[in-house]
């Protein structure tokens, strides 16, 4: 899993509650077990017309925020099924870094397990973020994970809290399998001494 230590980049504004995975990531694109390529299928109901053209219309599809980097979004964004598929897809898509006031929380850990930062922070500071985003591509917004601040293109910063076990896993790049794999030592022992325990297993 990639590192996770500090992110500068657009944010886009995506000023919608309750955001379910069904919308991030629609059920047809649920056919695969790949990380990749999924980028495209991103929020497709809402960038894609029914004929397959974009929507000008949906904020990732307009010039200021094709490279978005972060989303801001609105409460209870990940509710719905528990589908990995959505973090796959944001990550895929390039986003890295999703801030609300709320998150469900399958999507909220499994966004950890993917190396992407979900950060909570208050209704009040989520409208300033909200309005930096508003600004597009001229106004970037800087993350930074060791110090828990976000700073705005003014200059402003709103700090955030995390759990520190998820903050040591992102900034270390540690999903699931990183972490065992940091006890292969001792799990490679625990098996060598089993082995000669019971050699006839």
């Amino acid at each position: 899993m990639e590192k996770f230590s500090r992110l500068t980049g657009v944010a886009a504004p995506l000023p919608v509650v309750n955001v379910d995975t069904d919308m991030i990531i629609p059920k047809d694109y649920l056919k695969t077990i790949k990380r990749t390529g999924l980028g495209q299928g991103l929020f497709a109901e809402a960038r894609y017309n029914e004929d397959g053209s974009e929507n000008p219309e949906f904020v990732l599809n307009k010039p200021a925020w094709r490279n978005a980097s972060i989303l801001v979004a609105g409460d209870n964004f990940g509710c719905g099924s528990s589908r990995e598929h959505a973090p796959w897809a944001l990550l895929d898509f390039g986003i890295r870094c999703v801030i609300s006031t709320s998150f469900a929380d399958i999507f909220y850990n499994n966004c950890f397990k993917n190396g992407i930062l979900p950060i909570v922070v208050s209704p009040e500071d989520l409208e300033k973020l909200m309005d930096d985003a508003r600004r597009g591509a001229n106004a970037t917004v800087s993350v930074d994970l060791e110090e828990q601040e976000i700073r705005g293109p003014d200059g402003g910063v709103i700090g955030f809290e995390i759990d520190a076990f998820k903050k040591h896993c992102l900034l270390n790049g540690l999903d699931d399998i990183g972490l065992t794999l940091e006890k292969a030592g001792t799990i490679d022992s625990y098996e060598a001494k089993a082995a000669d325990n019971r050699p006839w297993l």
